[in-house]
Formats: structure tokens, C-alpha cells, sequence
């Protein structure tokens, strides 16, 4: 009977969760109430509360519900050890991010809500820098496999590992803004293998 409890529990707490994306999907962070995400869930206020202390909280537990199997996902390709050019490494999993959110419809919702639908005021004024967390740690997990690339000769010669880190980084974030700017089915999806290709071509020793 304890058991059955726990996972009842745990069940309520992905319901929540769950329905926070969409009213915050659909409403905006601000403009969601846990009033609001309570009903949507189907539970009251207070079984809301039991789960979470406040709407950051929930933010949060949000985002890490959807990040935590893509990133294992797209860092499972960046240190896979049968990857033997640490750039195919970077290149592989870059394309497997934008795979997951492309495919994967209520990933694509939390970006889009952490990207246009936060406002980073009251009380998410002091949180911007942990909700950039997974972006920032991105960026060291490639800087890592860059200067791998140029110890083994892999990365054109004269570039700083360092800077073509945080260009790739940049490159990336570019790509994810004019992708959720772009309606579905425009097509867009379809060119970005091709310029995930074409971006780390540019770094790689073309001896």
C-alpha cells in the first residue's frame, strides 16, 4: 500500500509538471497562477504546494524533467569513445539536440517557453543565470572536445580552441532562435543537418 502511495504521489508530481508546460506554454510564465496549473492538472491548490514551494520551483522542475533525457541523449554521441575525431563527436551531437527538437513536440514547448514566454522579473529576477546553467555547461563539454581536436591534429591549424568553442556555441543558439521562430512544416527542419555540416567543416584539418 506504501509503494502504491509513492507512486501515486510521483504521478501527481509528472501531472503537475506537465500541465505547467502548458499553461506556461500557453499563457506565459507571468501570467500563470498555480491556481491556474492546479486546474489544469486536476488537483488543488494545495497538492500543488506539497510538490513545490513556488512557481520557480515548478519552472525549474519543468525544464529538468525534458533536459535531463536529452542530455544524456546528445552527451551519450559527444563522448561516445567509438568517435575517434573529437570534432564528428561535437557535429553528431549537435544534430542530435536539434533531432530531439524537432521531433519531440513538448521539448520544442519548454524552449520556446524559457526562450519567449519568461519574463525574468519578481520573483525570476534572480534566477536568469541558473536558467542559463545547461547553455553555459554546453559550452564547456564542446571547449573540452575542441582542444582534444587540435592535441590530435583534427582542428584546422591556427584556430583557438577557445574561440571556435564559443562560435559553435553561438552558432548553435543562432540556430535554435531562427528555428522556434519558424512556423512548423516551413521547411526549415530539413536544412539543419546541412548546416551543422557546413559550420564544422569550417574548423576541420583538411589534411
Amino acid at each position: 500500500m506504501v509503494r502504491k502511495t509513492k507512486e501515486e504521489a510521483e504521478q501527481t508530481r509528472l501531472d503537475i509538471i506537465d500541465a505547467a508546460r502548458r499553461v506556461f506554454h500557453a499563457c506565459g510564465v507571468s501570467r500563470s497562477s498555480l491556481d491556474r496549473i492546479a486546474r489544469e492538472a486536476g488537483v488543488t491548490r494545495g497538492a500543488v504546494y506539497w510538490h513545490f514551494k513556488d512557481k520557480a520551483e515548478l519552472f525549474f522542475a519543468m525544464r529538468d524533467a525534458m533536459f535531463a533525457p536529452m542530455i544524456g541523449s546528445t552527451d551519450a554521441v559527444l563522448f561516445n569513445p567509438a568517435l575517434h575525431n573529437p570534432l564528428d563527436a561535437i557535429e553528431g551531437s549537435i544534430r542530435e539536440f536539434f533531432r530531439v527538437l524537432v521531433e519531440n513536440g513538448e521539448f520544442r514547448e519548454v524552449f520556446e517557453i524559457m526562450i519567449s514566454r519568461c519574463e525574468y522579473v519578481d520573483e525570476f529576477a534572480s534566477i536568469e543565470q541558473e536558467v542559463g546553467r545547461p547553455a553555459q555547461e554546453f559550452l564547456d563539454k564542446i571547449l573540452r572536445m575542441y582542444r582534444l581536436a587540435a592535441e590530435k591534429g583534427y582542428l584546422r591549424a591556427g584556430l583557438d580552441p577557445e574561440v571556435v568553442a564559443r562560435d559553435t556555441w553561438a552558432f548553435t543558439s543562432g540556430l535554435l532562435h531562427l528555428l522556434l521562430g519558424c512556423r512548423r512544416g516551413s521547411g526549415m527542419e530539413a536544412e539543419i543537418a546541412g548546416m551543422i555540416a557546413a559550420h564544422m567543416a569550417l574548423r576541420r584539418n583538411p589534411g
